[in-house]
């Protein structure tokens, strides 16, 4: 059954020393169901569509049979969580292997919730299905809207039930990634390792991911710059979405580039730079408008564990360090104020663009506007009735505006077309979440099959999805999201 559904698994990982993951037994469920299989993602793998619906399958994506050339095992890293370090690891997930896919590409596929590993620190290592369907949904909008983003192939209900505040029903969510390497897997090697096996580490990491560098005179810095440039990438297109990822701990920092772990995420409804949804981030250190400075920090203490590898002196390795960390805020500023321009229709760069914008976020953040919809008026030229639209300093603002647009060679039709293709018309926006979730929680997938099918074209600003662009009823506290995953 494993040619018919289309596996190709290597397990490139094990050849990393041992100490770098444990090979686990399996935790079988009794009674697994599929209920959803992200058909688009499984012909990118060269998976059997038709075949992966049938019980073999099922086994998979449950973690009860491994296909021909997998594997089960459970990665070992460290992490620091809100600035404290942790040795962690994959609590509630296995590795079944890596795909390779008919175009020649690696991607891991990993089994999240399937059961305790070495590594669980006490929990029970299942998850529930509300978690598992929100990465499901979060994880494709992402991709949609054209960010670097993990994503999920299956989904399974197990058929039992698992205890958190109240009795749940459990699920496994099978999670298609270019690889799990993150930045506490260097912390890890750091802590724990030999340099030889830090230096194994880095070399499996630019094989697998930037194999263009290896020739490079000093290949571990060239691996820094490459991680700073993809997270620079990253966190500017977080930022011009208004994703807040809600824990960017650094054992959520791919080394790809890739958007991970999606637990408390959400998206921003009313611009405000302090925004939090997570209910564990008191002091708002993940809040959205400090996640590129995180992201920095985070980029910093994986410099700290390249530092044998940089230089054989330690003051020479800081300095090759500091000189490449010294860069990431220009290119994530680079990257983000490029994105803002072509959500303003701009195509060329002025002195003042800086000011147009942030003038522009500061009357959003003053008149408590919605930061997808502020963009979408713009775009569709549809005047809100808003505090924000009737203020005076706005209307002087949309005149500057006008102005700019009019002063670059490009036809108003142009303009148009790239304010489009940067102004997402609809996100995953928290109620349409939550009220999906329920339904498919208790039994009705209907509700969310609509919701990930209006999300894959964010752009198309679709007259049928004008329903999803509403915002949400107001609510007596801020809007909370939870660590479930």
């Amino acid at each position: 059954m494993t040619k018919e559904i289309g596996w190709n698994l290597e397990n490139s990982y094990i050849q990393l020393p041992d100490k770098f993951f444990s090979i686990i037994d399996q935790n079988p469920v009794d009674s697994p169901k599929l209920v959803v299989l992200n058909e688009s993602v499984a012909t990118s793998l060269g998976l059997n569509v038709d075949f992966l619906r049938n019980e073999d399958a099922v086994k998979v994506f449950a973690g009860n049979e491994l296909p021909e050339g997998g594997s089960s095992l459970a990665q070992a890293y460290a992490g620091h969580q809100f600035g404290y370090f942790n040795m962690l690891g994959d609590g509630r997930a296995l590795m079944v292997g890596e795909q390779i896919t008919p175009d020649g590409k690696r991607y891991d596929i990993q089994l999240k919730g399937s059961g305790r590993t070495p590594y669980s620190r006490g929990g029970d290592g299942r998850a529930a299905l509300g978690p598992m369907l929100r990465e499901y949904i979060m994880s494709e909008a992402m991709h949609a809207l054209g960010i670097p983003t993990t994503r999920s192939l299956a989904v399974v209900t197990t058929g039992e039930s698992i205890m958190r505040e109240t009795a749940l029903p459990g699920a496994i969510m099978t999670r298609v990634a270019s690889s799990h390497l993150r930045v506490g897997t260097f912390e890890f090697a750091s802590k724990w390792g030999t340099l030889d096996e830090l230096k194994e580490l880095a070399n499996y990491s630019l094989n697998r991911h930037y194999p263009e560098v290896e020739s490079d005179g000093n290949q571990y810095l060239s691996l820094l710059k490459k991680v700073i440039e993809q997270q620079a990438y990253l966190i500017s297109k977080w930022q011009l979405v208004g994703f807040i990822h809600g824990v960017m701990n650094t054992d959520n920092m791919t080394i790809s580039g890739e958007t991970i772990d999606y637990g408390p995420c959400a998206f921003m409804d009313k611009y405000d730079p302090l925004t939090v949804f997570s209910s564990i981030d008191r002091e708002g250190r993940y809040a959205y408008g400090n996640q590129p400075r995180i992201a920095g920090w985070n980029l910093a203490r994986f410099a700290e564990t390249l530092l044998p590898l940089l230089h054989d002196e330690q003051e020479k390795a800081v300095e090759l360090a500091q000189e490449v960390l010294y860069g990431f805020s220009d290119l994530y500023h680079a990257n983000y104020f490029r994105g803002m321009r072509s959500k303003l229709g701009l195509y060329n760069e002025e002195k003042e663009d800086q000011s147009l914008i942030e003038e522009l976020l500061s009357l959003m953040a003053t008149y408590k506007a919605d930061y997808t919809n502020t963009f979408r008026s713009l775009t569709l030229g549809k005047k809100e009735c808003s505090d924000l639209y009737e203020a005076e300093k706005f209307k002087t603002w949309h005149n500057k505006w006008e102005e700019r647009k009019a002063r670059q060679p490009k036809s108003q039709e142009d303009t148009l077309q790239l304010m489009r293709n940067s102004n997402p018309g609809v996100i995953p926006r928290n109620h349409r979440v939550e009220e999906a979730l329920q339904a498919a929680e208790n039994g009705d997938y209907s509700v969310m099959e609509r919701l990930v099918q209006v999300l894959s074209s964010p752009y198309s600003h679709s007259p049928e999805h004008e329903e999803y662009t509403q915002l949400p009823p107001e609510t007596e506290g801020p809007y909370r999201t939870f660590c479930g995953t």
